[in-house]
């Protein structure tokens, strides 16, 4: 299921860089199938938890509710991300992380999530320094909390200081790097 999950990653990742946007043909099928192999193995009394290593580590197979637990959590999580940051987290985003809350489970998934944010936080960070320069970035910044703080809630930004706002943020690419960081356990291996 790994391998599967890393699969649908890559076109997302792959369809999100080049047409900026995260297909449904790519993210449904996905979820599905997560399910349907979860509770396979669930019905086939696959122990998921106490298994074999082989079963549990190479597999990656979650238990049916975990799985469905993951997929509602994660997309959970990531609609109140969507409501309340419009315009930075899009639908496929949403789905794609609700996507690897199924494959992964709910504690994995969830983990998975907060790798994804925060690496495509700092991918839009390092993109906004590539673009403007830090110090323009510095500037702009002092000016307007000097001008929010003169002015209050009265202050709006003008066109020229609203386009570092509108950096794009890549969440498919990050979500892979994220995935590989939690399936593979790679944070317990450098500590």
């Amino acid at each position: 299921m790994t391998l599967m999950l890393v699969a649908f990653l890559l076109v997302s990742a792959f369809t999100d860089v080049r047409q900026h946007k995260i297909y449904n043909w790519t993210t449904y099928p996905g979820m599905a199938a997560a399910l349907v192999m979860s509770g396979l193995a669930t019905w086939l009394g696959v122990d998921v938890m106490n298994g074999s290593p082989t079963q549990v580590e190479t597999l990656g197979v979650s238990n049916w509710p975990d799985s469905v637990f993951g997929l509602l959590a994660c997309g959970v999580m990531m609609i109140v991300c969507y409501v309340f940051f419009p315009g930075g987290v899009g639908g496929g985003d949403v789905k794609l992380v609700a996507m690897i809350g199924a494959f992964l489970g709910v504690m994995s998934g969830l983990e998975a999530m907060l790798w994804t944010l925060v690496l495509g936080g700092c991918a839009a960070l390092i993109s906004l320094v590539w673009r403007f320069g830090v110090w323009t970035l510095v500037v702009r910044s002092a000016r307007v909390a000097w001008y929010r703080w003169r002015l209050g809630p009265a202050f709006e930004l003008d066109e020229t200081e609203r386009e570092p706002l509108k950096t794009e943020l890549f969440l498919a690419p990050s979500a892979l790097v994220g995935v590989i960081i939690v399936r593979f356990q790679l944070v317990e291996l450098l500590s």
